[in-house]
């Protein structure tokens, strides 16, 4: 497998353990699903009587029927789902008397398939909201149990009592006779509800919602344990809503008529009054018609008005300006752009020639002094033009002020015509108000008392059912496929999560590259799990000759082997070491550290046969040995082999970092799936402290990840075995 895709060999090893927790999650989905208790639901559609289209929008009913439209539909739904409604549902149901079949593990709701009938005649209110369990025998006796726990016996058809509470238990003698296998000795559960907890019931389960927030459609669904009674709460739902509506539009049209009669009868007498004042107003004023009278006065005084305002903006603006001369005088010159107000022809061309003059003067300035007599005689000119303009502009003004004053006598004296007018119109225009408010009050009510006689005899609605509910044979809950596929997938989630947890709590080093990502040190060897003795014998003759190559195995040259176990794996790659160097004709002299007291010193030569020898070192006697004399006595014994190997004791023991610091080579042995990943950089750690030479790693069983069988059958054993478990030569 590629090594971006070694995360997923756990996953793929253990896939006989996801199955199993697949297959477990249906089971119990299964088992879930047989015991739940189905739910049913049904939904009838209600279409609200829209303003804009149909009958509704005629005038005979705009003002009277409250007709749903866009803006209404969610208060028409708050109106359904009010006590007001369900207050006439509760009869039509059979709400307050609540009866299951009790089973072993379930209870299942009855509603009309009830076999048995129960009867409240009277109930104690300590008794509301309750369970009582009854159990009918074959012998048509029962047993009843209250809810303080107090049991009373009797035969069906009689009455019982129980304090104030009154009860009768028969058998549903109708059902029976259509349905004869109906099972009617059994146990079941009675619960008598307040009409509270009625309310709370339906409300409980009733979903009320319109199809779209533009469309005048309720959707009216209910859920119940019985699909009949899913089916029927909405129709009955969806009847007292319209029977409601009819009601109230006919008990207010009645209403209404009731009124509109008094007041036409008030109003009637009201008009006539009105009419003889009007009458008798005119005989003594003389009024034929005031408006026309009047009319032609008014638009004479108007036109002179105009002409009036018209020669006051001339006059205030002539006014202005002559002033503006004046104050100006002997500067007529620079004041000549304000001469916009007064623009006749004469005017304007005394304005021109007084210009010219001006730069007739500066001219001559160029030549002469101001005291010559052409400038004299141009300034002269200038003088009596500005003289004559001044006198020009008194006299209009003059003008002016006379006309604005004759047309101020006039408007006085035709205002002096109209004085009475207005106050004249001011009484017939009460006179009129009064009337016509009394003639439009009378006219309308009368409209409306006929179209409130029309309402108060159709007695009709325009909501209707367009959808009744029905009854439906499969539950909206549980879902038994997506139950089933959320199980299946829930197993497998928590196989996948139960093996990602175990990888990581264990945290073992399946491959090298945990090792090169927490550890400098190099790695000398990945060792990988064989399949037969051949397969390991050729494997370590490749891994000797690189290791010689590279100069790790050097004549005369003294290998420690050290781990964390001597059985997870030193014991392997020594013993396979050792059997590649002498097939090699290699003299090896094997240095073991065994617990324990030697016959006479502390070491003791074994010789195995010709090519290799076993030095032991035994560990009581080694410790009164200090490290220079262990490593002078392995020195000494090294001399006639080709080459040391030694099996250290495991990292942690008291003479393990002695040995280490004595050899040539030292190799550090893990294993794939027994070593914990946080022992490379306490080792990595040790190594550099100790500045131990030439340390490398070997990774026996590289990649290996039992599946969960194997793991599970290890749990088992006393002992974990080796890949190839053979004693070493002794």
């Amino acid at each position: 497998m590629s090594t971006e895709y070694l995360f997923l060999r756990p996953y793929i090893r253990g896939w006989a353990f996801i199955a199993l927790a697949m297959v477990l999650g249906y089971f119990i989905a299964e088992r879930y699903l047989s015991y739940a208790i189905p739910m049913y639901q049904s939904t009838a559609k209600l279409k609200l009587a829209d303003l804009n289209e149909g009958v509704p929008n005629s005038k005979l009913y705009k003002d009277f029927d409250v007709f749903a439209n866009t803006q209404k539909i969610q208060s028409e739904i708050e109106l359904i789902k009010s006590e007001a409604i369900l207050k006439r549902v509760l009869p039509k149901v059979q709400q307050s008397t609540l009866i299951y079949r009790v089973g072993k593990i379930k209870k299942t709701e009855l509603f009309t398939d009830a076999p048995i009938s129960v009867m409240k005649i009277k109930l104690d209110k300590s008794h509301y909201n309750k369970p009582f369990q009854l159990s009918i025998l074959e012998n048509k006796t029962f047993t009843l149990q209250s809810p303080d726990g107090r049991h009373l016996s009797g035969n069906l058809g009689d009455t019982i009592s129980l304090g104030f509470t009154r009860l009768f238990i028969g058998i549903n003698k109708n059902l029976l006779k259509t349905n004869s296998d109906l099972k009617w000795a059994d146990k079941f559960e009675i619960n008598f509800l307040s009409l509270d907890q009625q309310y709370a019931e339906i409300s409980k389960n009733l979903e009320v919602e319109s199809v779209d927030k533009d469309v005048p459609v309720i959707r009216i669904s209910y859920k119940s344990e019985h699909p009949e009674k899913a089916a029927l709460i909405p129709n009955k739902i969806a009847e007292a809503y319209i029977d409601d509506y009819i009601e109230t539009k006919y008990g207010a049209a009645n209403v209404t008529v009731d009124f509109l009669t008094g007041r036409i009868t008030e109003l009637s007498q009201k008009l006539s009054s009105a009419e003889g004042n009007i009458l008798d107003y005119r005989n003594r004023n003389n009024i034929t018609n005031l408006h026309q009278e009047t009319e032609t006065d008014l638009r004479k005084i108007s036109q002179l008005k105009i002409q009036q305002t018209n020669l006051k903006m001339n006059l205030d603006a002539i006014k202005d300006l002559e002033k503006y001369m004046e104050n100006g005088k002997g500067k007529s010159l620079e004041l000549a752009p304000n001469f916009e107000a007064f623009t006749d022809l004469l005017s304007t061309e005394i304005v021109k020639k007084i210009k010219q003059l001006q730069a007739e003067k500066k001219d001559l300035l160029t030549l002469y002094t101001p005291k010559n007599e052409k400038v004299k005689v141009v300034d002269a000119k200038i003088d009596d033009l500005t003289s004559y303009l001044a006198e020009s502009i008194r006299n209009t003004r003059k003008n002016l002020q006379t006309k604005y004053d004759n047309l101020s006598t006039d408007i006085a004296n035709d205002q002096k015509v109209l004085t009475p007018v207005p106050e004249k119109e001011r009484v017939m225009n009460i006179l009129d108000r009064e009337f016509g408010m009394y003639e439009q009050s009378y006219n309308f009510l009368n409209q409306k008392r006929i179209e409130a006689e029309i309402a108060r005899e159709a007695k009709v609605a325009f909501h209707r059912v367009i959808s009744p509910a029905s009854i439906n044979s499969i539950p909206v809950s549980p879902n038994h496929l997506i139950i089933k596929i959320i199980s299946v997938v829930l197993g497998m989630l928590t196989a996948l999560i139960l093996i990602f947890l175990s990888q990581k709590l264990r945290a073992r080093i399946y491959q090298t590259d945990a090792i090169e990502a927490k550890s400098l040190l190099p790695i000398a060897a990945a060792i990988p799990r064989f399949k037969s003795t051949t397969e390991c014998d050729n494997f370590f003759i490749r891994l000797l000759t690189q290791w010689q190559v590279r100069g790790l195995f050097k004549e005369k040259n003294i290998s420690c082997f050290t781990g964390l176990d001597a059985e997870k794996g030193v014991n392997f790659i020594c013993k396979n070491t050792l059997q590649t160097l002498r097939n090699q004709g290699k003299k090896i002299l094997n240095v073991d550290i065994k617990n324990g007291n030697g016959p006479s010193d502390f070491f003791e030569i074994l010789q195995a046969n010709s090519n290799v020898a076993n030095l032991v070192l035994w560990t009581d006697t080694l410790k009164l040995n200090s490290p220079d004399g262990i490593k002078a006595l392995i020195e000494e014994k090294s001399k006639n082999f080709d080459h040391t190997i030694i099996v250290n004791s495991p990292i942690g023991a008291n003479h393990t970092l002695a040995i280490m610091a004595l050899a040539d080579v030292n190799f550090i042995c893990l294993d794939g799936w027994t070593t914990p990943a946080k022992k490379i950089a306490e080792i990595d750690q040790i190594a550099v402290e100790y500045q131990f030479k030439n340390v490398y790693w070997i990774l026996n069983r590289a990649g290996y990840r039992p599946n969960l069988w194997t793991k599970i059958r290890s749990l088992f054993k006393t002992r974990q075995t080796e890949q190839f478990p053979q004693v070493v030569p002794a």
